[in-house]
């Protein structure tokens, strides 16, 4: 039988429509393939096919040359710009700003055809200290009130190159959505006196029915009440309300966690489009004792649809027990 299930976090609610269980074979979807490419402008030797870097792991080498390991580099088709004033106006009872932020790109590795389950444990942890670092250096910016990090893998998911990369989007505003569940998080506080996804993990961790991998710093959980099959959290053990905080023992044990979920994903689903997105704290903002920085996992495995978007509710047909079960039971790969 069907069951509806509330987010603790944002109060939304989801349905698990068990009638319609699938597993992971029963979902219609085409692995990704990494084409390679003659004329990438991520590639060695094209750097003069992108805006100059702004950070590089290097051997030595010059900027803007060969010879490195992983690049961060200004979009060229930014959705918002660094340069001018942040003017905000009105038009009777409309309101507008200048769209002042930033848009980068990190150029996870040389490699064109390789994709970050398949880079070394090393670059996958490389790929997080430069979030952590542009993150620290685009907060001193105090017109910048929330940084997006995030990874569009696949087609499907909304990646136009196939050349492996993330980007990083600073903001002006912090997002409604993420307002939502800053505020969800601030109301069971208010209610209990303690953190939310404390609460979570403890709580996970103790079940374990949920639990994908986990580690002394980290738990992967499918969450009571996904939006999406297979949706997976990586949330850190430790209370943390902003990523760039993270301790650097820890960095390592996030690298391992999350290429090994990538990976476990790519056996069990065969090679998913997906999105991860990081969660943290707005940047201008002190830390928060009621929340809690974690990513969330989102293979592309259905289609959002008129009922999603008319109500808010997500429709999901395979319960978060299940899709643990089939990517614990994956193995270490």
């Amino acid at each position: 039988m069907p069951q509806l299930r509330k987010d603790p976090i944002t109060g939304r609610w989801v349905i698990i429509a068990t009638e319609r269980s699938r597993r992971p074979t029963d979902f219609l979807r085409g692995p990704v393939v990494i084409q390679a490419a003659k004329m990438c402008p991520f590639c060695p030797g094209h750097e003069d096919k992108t805006p100059p870097e702004v950070l590089a792991y290097r051997n030595g080498s010059q900027p803007n040359q060969p010879g490195w390991s992983l690049r961060v580099v200004p979009n060229k088709f930014p959705v918002l710009r660094v340069e001018g004033d942040l003017n905000r106006e009105g038009n009777g009872m409309y309101d507008s700003m200048s769209g002042v932020g930033a848009h980068e790109v990190f150029i996870e590795s040389p490699d064109h055809t390789v994709t970050l389950a398949e880079l070394p444990e090393k670059v996958v942890e490389d790929l997080f200290w430069a979030f952590r670092h542009r993150v620290i250096e685009l907060k001193k910016d105090s017109r910048l009130k929330y940084l997006l990090l995030f990874k569009n893998h696949g087609e499907a998911a909304g990646s136009s190159l196939g050349h492996s990369h993330s980007q990083l989007i600073a903001l002006p505003v912090v997002p409604k959505r993420v307002r939502e569940e800053l505020d969800g998080a601030q109301k069971y506080f208010e209610f209990k006196e303690r953190c939310v996804y404390c609460d979570i993990v403890r709580q996970e961790a103790s079940d374990g029915e949920r639990v994908v991998l986990e580690t002394d710093h980290f738990l992967a959980i499918a969450p009571y009440a996904p939006r999406f099959p297979f949706e997976t959290w990586v949330v850190p053990r430790r209370h943390a309300s902003h990523f760039e905080t993270i301790e650097a023992e820890s960095m390592p044990n996030l690298a391992w966690m999350m290429r090994m979920l990538l990976r476990k994903m790519d056996r069990v689903l065969e090679k998913p489009a997906y999105n991860f997105i990081v969660h943290t704290a707005p940047v201008q903002e002190a830390a928060q004792a009621h929340y809690h920085w974690h990513i969330e996992v989102i293979p592309k495995l259905t289609k959002v649809a008129g009922f999603e978007w008319g109500t808010g509710f997500y429709v999901n047909p395979t319960p978060p027990e299940e899709a643990a079960k089939y990517l614990r039971e994956a193995g270490l790969v």
